[in-house]
């Protein structure tokens, strides 16, 4: 080989000729992210790794976010697969398998406070109501398989609509049984509403309610005791194995996670769940979703349909929460602030803060933090509930 031969060797494996349009526009995405991570802080502990995930993952050549690798042994000219990527292979045992979203919840019970919702348990019917985003966006897409030429069967429509969940965690774990070619889409899409939460959400709760709903205080809750909070994720389990075993998996997770939290004699596993392993979890879980916004996934007509029914499920699932919150308002005796349901969709606790953002706007003495954790929460284990309904109906559903 000559020495021209040489540096055009070198030549075609450079980036410069191997990048395509496709990927030039995912890398200016990806930056966008990653700039509202940086200068919006737009929940940067998901954004700023779903970025930075997005650049490697359109970087040319180097394969970094490939499942596997095919080679070609020039000994014997058979063709040799080997692991892919290291973001390729962090998604693969970690997505692909469903262990993250377990992890997450161990975390997210570990960071939970359900004092909120056992003190005030009326509110886990916000946190339900919130979930009609989740089925809104279901019949959103088989329509769109109707009339519109998407090819979405009941299982991807089921994986689209938990997206309506505001759980990033519960969308992958179901995504990942029922409709495994879409989870790249559906994993990008609910961890990119989620981050956008103070954009998306506080518009629609300042349409549904008037000035004064919006300024309505909400009496202290009660006390809740030890003996109260260590019963509750017990409690919880049960009822979910005696009713809806589908969902042990995240349940279980969370219950146990809040648990630890609650017993006060395993400190050190709490803080680990707390920190360590969400920390660790977050920054694997972060590159291996933006490593879907590759351009050969991400650019195509499914992608923007699947964004489209999210958003859609999201903002309904706001909606669904405050107009409950308005009715319970009318028929309580005691007042409540219909901005608290549009936390139901459980994004925690970045729903509630909002909430209690929106409701200072308009009465800087209105503290509704800890009134809005009780929908909050009841969300988590809400889209949960449905996860495990779906995955229990929909294969003998579509069986029949």
């Amino acid at each position: 080989m000559s020495f021209y031969d040489v540096l055009y060797e070198i030549w075609i494996s450079t980036g410069i000729v191997n990048f395509n349009w496709g990927q030039v526009v995912m890398i200016f995405v990806s930056l966008l992210l990653i700039y509202l991570a940086i200068k919006k802080e737009f929940e940067p502990l998901l954004l700023l790794p779903i970025g930075f995930g997005g650049l490697l993952a359109n970087i040319p050549v180097a394969g970094i976010a490939d499942l596997s690798i095919s080679m070609l042994n020039p000994a014997t000219q058979e063709v040799i697969t080997k692991a892919g990527g290291f973001i390729g292979q962090i998604y693969g045992f970690g997505i692909e398998a469903g262990l993250f979203p377990l992890f997450i919840f161990i975390g997210v019970g570990a960071l939970t406070d359900f004092g909120p919702l056992i003190a005030n348990p009326k509110t886990a019917l916000l946190g339900a109501a919130a979930q009609l985003g989740i089925f809104g966006a279901l019949l959103g897409a088989l329509l769109m398989t109707r009339f519109l030429g998407f090819n979405f069967n009941l299982a991807d429509a089921a994986s689209i609509g938990i997206i309506g969940g505001a759980d990033g965690p519960t969308a992958i774990f179901l995504a990942s049984r029922l409709s495994p070619r879409l989870l790249g889409a559906i994993a990008v899409a609910a961890y990119s509403y989620m981050a956008l939460v103070p954009i998306i959400q506080p518009p629609i709760m300042r349409l549904f309610t008037t000035h004064k709903e919006r300024s309505i205080k909400m009496e202290q809750l009660r006390h809740v005791s030890k003996t109260e909070k260590i019963i509750f994720p017990l409690a919880v389990l049960g009822i979910n194995i005696l009713l809806l075993p589908s969902a042990t998996p995240l349940i279980g997770a969370l219950m146990f996670g809040n648990l630890i939290r609650e017993s006060g004699v395993t400190e050190r596993l709490s803080q680990a769940a707390q920190n360590e392993l969400i920390n660790l979890v977050t920054i694997m879980l972060g590159l291996s979703v933006g490593s879907k916004l590759s351009a050969h996934q991400f650019l195509r007509v499914e992608t923007l349909g699947i964004l489209a029914l999210g958003l859609f499920a999201f903002s309904l699932g706001t909606a669904g929460g405050v107009w409950l919150g308005k009715l319970m308002n009318i028929l309580s005796k005691k007042p409540i602030n219909p901005l608290i349901g549009a936390a139901g969709v459980s994004a925690v606790p970045m729903a509630a803060r909002v909430v209690n953002k929106v409701g200072q706007e308009t009465n800087p003495n209105n503290y509704l933090l800890m009134h809005a954790m009780g929908p909050n929460v009841a969300g988590v284990i809400g889209s949960a509930v449905v996860a495990g309904v779906l995955l229990s109906l929909v294969p003998k559903l579509m069986g029949s």
